[in-house]
């Protein structure tokens, strides 16, 4: 059995299936009635172009080769309203023995009409239905003002008593343009374009030509019908439709898909060709790109938060989804109705797609569900908005987001150690709130040499940028998007290595004794052995005072710290030292390790500063919760190093040093050393 296809285009479904056949590696003719066809028809592995047209003789001849046939099957993919040569390639194929498949285009038009026996009415955006080109020409006959003609070269005779009032829109060929002039049409009134035509295209032409009548063919979803008749409904003009008839009988796109598949044994995809464009809008229609606007101008359907869909033209099927959840499921069911014909799709986000937007994870979730062919368009930022408007740069700023995050210390703590540690800080918040809340912190941290920039409704009409005091931010009352600059000249210089004094910390509770606290030199060196990263998740286990835990949450504040701390003396004095230093990153955890670990997330690094004995069970839980950890033990008696040397044989790996601090004593003119107890600090990690 022959394994090639021979297909009679004239349509994007003609095109579009060679496309597929070429990527199943299946050869296929492909037949074009002119050079154009062949011009629109892209370079394909496998496929053959032909141009000309043919009579059933000359079709027939092409089926077979040394008394075979030459063809699997036969496609005719030409137009709706090429129904003579339709009729001529079924004619052709009979007594063939080759199947004939007619691909039909969708004629799913969706038009709320007017017959043409009710006469031409002159009401804005009127849509007239007509049987045939005669009837049409005739209601024209009886009106003026300019019409613009889009039903092709073929008929041109038939509009020749109209040809002084015509501007046609043809192929840019040789053959339509010769067409044109035999009918007398010529100079301005040749339109010779290559489509696809937008709404905003067709609009133009309708507003350069001064029209007043647009002629089309009811020709289909992925003609640029429903473009048209969205025009000149938004122009106000009369649209003159020739041929809403009956579905011709036929085969979905899917369906030929399918069959051809069962005829040659190859898997042929029914699915559409899906381009989606993830754009970031800026702030507002007037940020948007150029480039942006041009591909959700060409886009069938758009989805987005509604403040986004404003940005919208009407004439677009819009979703106000933005999450993939959503989506998804409206994809599937526009592919099911697509028949293999391309879909553009665009999926917009606020500001830029790249500043903490949800276009990554879009796109994650696109691709796994094969959606592959995805292009993202920048947007502009409003940080970057601001930072034109106020001419202060933002490259050498710390850029923050608390949008939709809740009112916690954790949030909290984060502002405001930008504001100690950085002379700028661009915030996206969540709304007027937010702007009350920081005005609210700057006076409770007395951090009232701060400047606050607020931008308020950036590129829309309402847009303001004032600068606020922390009282005018405490009172600010506006509605609306905010995003905010903080200045702050006095900025704190953020400690870069560990060894903070003993005496910084609190270490008496009223009426208790003193609680006992890791000492300052072995502290400092016990946090280079624990090698913290960014983001690392600590449990400071027996974190008495927390000057362990302190130390490690100020290294950075994307670091969290749970402060594991069973006696109720301890328990309190480590709460009086974390709001003394002003410490959201760090949890207190009352209560027994190491029971009490179970519950928490698993951590990256561990220092136990005493265990109660119970070291090998809190090893045991520590790794089964993350076999990479690294764990810091200080001891101080022999006991718990041989327990740990146990422990690690063949199973971790072990480095253990002695540290002995002396420090001088004054006794009267005289320095002395005096010797500290020594420590054993153990760094354990898993063979």
């Amino acid at each position: 059995m022959a394994e090639k296809v021979l297909i009679y285009a004239g349509t994007t479904e003609g095109r579009l299936l060679a496309q597929e056949l070429s990527r199943a590696h299946i050869a296929c003719d492909v037949h074009v009635a002119t050079e154009y066809g062949q011009m629109v028809m892209p370079e394909l592995v496998g496929v053959k172009v032909c141009v000309g047209r043919l009579d059933v003789e000359e079709m027939r001849a092409l089926l077979k080769k040394n008394g075979q046939n030459n063809y699997a099957a036969v496609v005719d993919a030409t137009h709706p309203f090429a129904t003579e040569v339709s009729a001529n390639i079924r004619e052709s194929t009979k007594g063939s023995g080759i199947p004939y498949l007619r691909l039909q285009r969708r004629m799913d038009d969706g038009i709320c009409s007017i017959s043409e026996n009710e006469g031409m009415k002159e009401r804005a955006g009127t849509v007239h239905v007509f049987a045939d080109y005669e009837s049409c020409v005739q209601a024209l006959t009886d009106t003026s003002g300019n019409i613009l003609l889009t039903t092709g070269s073929k008929e041109l005779a038939v509009f020749a008593p109209l040809k002084e009032r015509l501007f046609v829109r043809v192929l840019p060929g040789l053959e339509s343009i010769g067409l044109c002039e035999k009918a007398g049409i010529r100079g301005k009134q040749i339109l010779a374009m290559q489509g696809p035509f937008s709404e905003e295209m067709n609009l133009a032409m309708i507003h350069q030509f001064s029209i007043r009548y647009l002629v089309t063919k009811a020709s289909g979803a992925h003609s640029g019908f429903q473009e048209k008749l969205a025009a000149a409904q938004k122009a106000g003009i009369t649209a003159c439709v020739i041929g809403k008839q009956e579905q011709e009988q036929g085969m979905s796109y899917a369906q030929v898909t399918e069959t051809l598949s069962r005829l040659l044994g190859h898997t042929i995809s029914g699915r559409p060709e899906v381009e989606i464009s993830l754009i970031g809008i800026g702030m507002s229609a007037a940020t948007l790109t150029q480039e942006a606007k041009r591909a959700l101008e060409e886009s069938e359907v758009v989805f987005g938060a509604e403040r986004m869909l404003e940005v919208v033209e009407n004439s677009k099927e819009t979703y106000p989804f933005y999450l993939a959840k959503d989506i998804l499921p409206v994809l599937r069911q526009k592919e099911s109705q697509m028949d293999g014909q391309k879909l553009k799709v665009s999926i917009l986000f606020s500001g830029d797609t790249g500043f903490y937007s949800g276009t990554e994870k879009i796109k994650t979730e696109l691709n796994k569900n094969n959606y592959k062919k995805i292009r993202i368009f920048p947007g502009i930022s409003s940080v970057s908005y601001l930072s034109a408007a106020t001419g202060i740069a933002w490259q050498d700023a710390k850029i923050l987001s608390i949008h939709g995050k809740k009112d916690t210390a954790e949030t909290r703590e984060l502002v405001l150690d930008a504001i100690r540690h950085f002379p700028k800080t661009f915030l996206l918040v969540s709304g007027v709130e937010d702007v009350r809340r920081i005005g609210c912190w700057i006076e409770e941290e007395k951090l009232t040499q701060t400047r606050m920039i607020a931008g308020f409704q950036l590129s829309y009409d309402r847009e303001k940028i004032r600068e606020l005091s922390y009282e005018e931010a405490k009172n600010t009352k506006e509605e609306g998007l905010y995003t905010l600059l903080l200045c702050n000249e006095n900025v704190q210089k953020r400690r870069l290595v560990p060894g903070m004094s003993d005496e910084s910390f609190l270490r008496v509770v009223e009426g208790e004794k003193t609680v006992p606290m890791t000492k300052e030199e072995v502290r400092a060196l016990s946090l280079c052995k624990l090698g913290l990263t960014e983001d690392a998740v600590v449990y400071d286990v027996g974190s008495g005072t927390g000057s362990i835990a302190v130390e490690c949450a100020k290294c950075s504040p994307g670091i969290r710290v749970y402060a594991i701390e069973q006696k109720a003396t301890a328990q309190q004095l480590l709460r009086r030292n974390l709001e003394k230093f002003h410490l959201a990153n760090v949890i207190p955890v009352d209560g027994k390790a190491p029971e009490i670990l179970e519950p928490l997330e698993p951590p990256t690094h561990v220092f136990i500063g005493g265990s109660s004995g119970r070291l090998a069970d809190i090893l045991h839980v520590i790794w089964e919760k993350n076999p990479r950890t690294r764990v810091v033990v200080n001891a101080i008696s022999l006991e718990t190093v041989a327990q740990i040397t146990e422990l690690a044989a063949g199973k971790m790996q072990t480095e253990i040093i002695q540290v002995q601090v002396s420090r001088a004593k004054t006794v009267g003119t005289y320095h002395l050393m005096q010797a500290e107890n020594p420590v054993y600090i153990c760094v354990l990690t898993m063979a």
